[in-house]
C-alpha cells in the first residue's frame, strides 16, 4: 500500500466517524425537540405540563372557562373537558408522591353531568383538597368548589346559584319536569352533604326572582358566599395552599 493509499483510507475512516457523530447529534435534537413539542401540545390542552409530576407533592387542578360536557363546544369558548380532567384525577390519586391538590376555580358553569361527575370524584379522593374560586363559581361551579375537604372564595370573586336550566328542543310532559326536578336534587344534596349551608336556605336562593335579570337565582360575593355556609373562608392563594399544607400534615400523622 503506499502512501496515497494509505492517506485515502484515514481520510475515509475520519470522514465516517465524523458523520456517524453528526447523525448522534442530529438523532439527540429531534428527540429534545419532540420533547418540547410534547411539551407544548400538552400546555395546550392541559393548561399545564406536570399535572402527575413525580417531584411536586402539591398538584393544581384548574378549571377553567365552561364546562364541557357530551357536547364539543366551539373553539372560540374557553373551556375545561371532562375527559382530560378525570384520568388527571385518577393519576394523582395512583400517584404515592402526590400529597395534596389544589383545586383553582374561574368558572360560568356548563355541562350539569360532567361538572357534578368530577364534583363527585374530587370528593372521593383520599388526597387532601383544597378549593379556590378566584373568579367566578357558577351554576355546576358551586358543587366543584364545595366538593373539595376545604374551600376558599377571594373577596371580589361571586358564585351564582340557580336552578337547573336546558337549552335546545325539549318536550313538554311532565316526565320532563320530573327529570328537572331529580336533578336539581342530585345537585342540591351534594351541596348540602359537602358544605355548611341549610337546604331550605340553598333552595330560598335558587328560587329568588328579583335578583338575576330574566331569572331565578342568588349572586353571592366574597364573604356573602361563607356567611351562608356555601364556602369555608375567604383568602388567596397563600391561604389556600397553607391550609391544604395543614390538611397534608394531619393525613400524614394519621397514617402514622
Amino acid at each position: 500500500m503506499n502512501q496515497e493509499t494509505y492517506e485515502k483510507n484515514i481520510y475515509q475512516e475520519l470522514k465516517c466517524g465524523n458523520i456517524n457523530e453528526e447523525e448522534k447529534t442530529e438523532g439527540n435534537e429531534d428527540e429534545k425537540l419532540k420533547k418540547e413539542q410534547a411539551k407544548v401540545s400538552e400546555i395546550k390542552e392541559l393548561g399545564t405540563n406536570n399535572m402527575s409530576g413525580p417531584d411536586q407533592s402539591i398538584q393544581i387542578l384548574p378549571i377553567i372557562g365552561q364546562i364541557e360536557g357530551h357536547v364539543v363546544l366551539p373553539p372560540q369558548t374557553k373551556a375545561t373537558k371532562y375527559e382530560h380532567i378525570i384520568p388527571q384525577l385518577i393519576s394523582m390519586e395512583q400517584n404515592e408522591k402526590v400529597k395534596g391538590i389544589l383545586i383553582v376555580l374561574n368558572t360560568v358553569g356548563g355541562d350539569v353531568e360532567a361538572g357534578l361527575a368530577i364534583a363527585e370524584m374530587i370528593c372521593s379522593l383520599s388526597k387532601p383538597t383544597v378549593s379556590i374560586v378566584i373568579g367566578g363559581g357558577h351554576s355546576i361551579g358551586v358543587p366543584l368548589a364545595t366538593s373539595a375537604d376545604y374551600s376558599f372564595i377571594t373577596p371580589s370573586a361571586t358564585m351564582i346559584v340557580h336552578p337547573v336550566r336546558m337549552n335546545g328542543f325539549v318536550i313538554g310532559v311532565a316526565q320532563t319536569f320530573h327529570y328537572f326536578k331529580k336533578m336539581q336534587e342530585r345537585i342540591n344534596n351534594f351541596i348540602v352533604r359537602t358544605s355548611k349551608i341549610d337546604k331550605d336556605e340553598l333552595e330560598r336562593m335558587m328560587l329568588k326572582s328579583d335578583e338575576l335579570l330574566n331569572d331565578m337565582g342568588t349572586i353571592l360575593i366574597g364573604e356573602q358566599a361563607v356567611e351562608c355556609g356555601l364556602i369555608d373562608s375567604v383568602g388567596g392563594i397563600k391561604d389556600a395552599l397553607d391550609k391544604l399544607d395543614e390538611l397534608i400534615k394531619n393525613n400524614q400523622e394519621k397514617d402514622k
